[in-house]
């Protein structure tokens, strides 16, 4: 069972990413504020759902929370900086766009690099462990999942409609065949033999 709260005292905003290991498309970010006596027995990091359960679960986070926010960094941001910097901007351009200013930051891993003052904490596993991460992991999952259905409408020969960007088997060899598109990212290992 997830845990509503780190500290009663405090307004809470978990934070969570999704896509930090995709070859291509944008890195996305959610910040979440829930109420303090909320509870879900259905909420969970989103890797443990399934795409309905997810979507089925943005809808009630849109209502129930207290305030959301959805916020990305693109490719180009990511070759330039470094996936985990980008990464990190996406969650504090998300909290950033909260129409109220949390108290303190629940950041799903073992880092961060703060834009604000806002005190934080990192969690391992966060996602797993408190509803207000876990409502963020679904809300940036389904936010980039429907952004790469997108990308699919304008390179549907990478077919990521399926993997997402994700280094899958057909992933690589679209790449092979069709070389990178405008959103991949080039300073990732877009070959098998890149791996190596």
């Amino acid at each position: 069972m997830l845990l509503s709260q780190y500290t009663p005292d405090l307004a809470e905003c978990g934070c969570d990413e999704a896509g930090r290991g995709c070859l291509a498309g944008a890195v996305f970010a959610a910040a979440v504020m829930l109420p303090k006596d909320f509870h879900d027995e259905k909420l969970n990091d989103s890797k443990q759902l399934t795409e309905k359960q997810r979507y089925e679960l943005r809808d009630m986070i849109y209502y129930e929370s207290v305030c959301w926010a959805v916020a990305s960094v693109q490719p180009e941001e990511i070759d330039r900086t470094n996936i985990l910097r980008a990464s990190m901007h996406a969650m504090n351009l998300a909290v950033a766009k909260l129409p109220i200013e949390p108290e303190l930051l629940l950041i799903d891993g073992n880092r961060f690099y703060p834009e604000s003052l806002i005190p934080y904490h990192t969690i391992v596993k966060g996602d797993g462990k408190y509803m207000s991460i876990a409502a963020a992991s679904i809300l940036a999952k389904t936010w980039r999942d429907d952004y790469m259905k997108q990308m699919h409408e304008k390179y549907p020969q990478y077919g990521f409609d399926r993997h997402k960007g994700y280094p899958t088997a057909a992933h690589y060899a679209a790449l092979k065949e069709y070389g990178p598109s405008p959103i991949h990212r080039m300073t990732f290992k877009l070959t098998k033999e890149d791996k190596k």
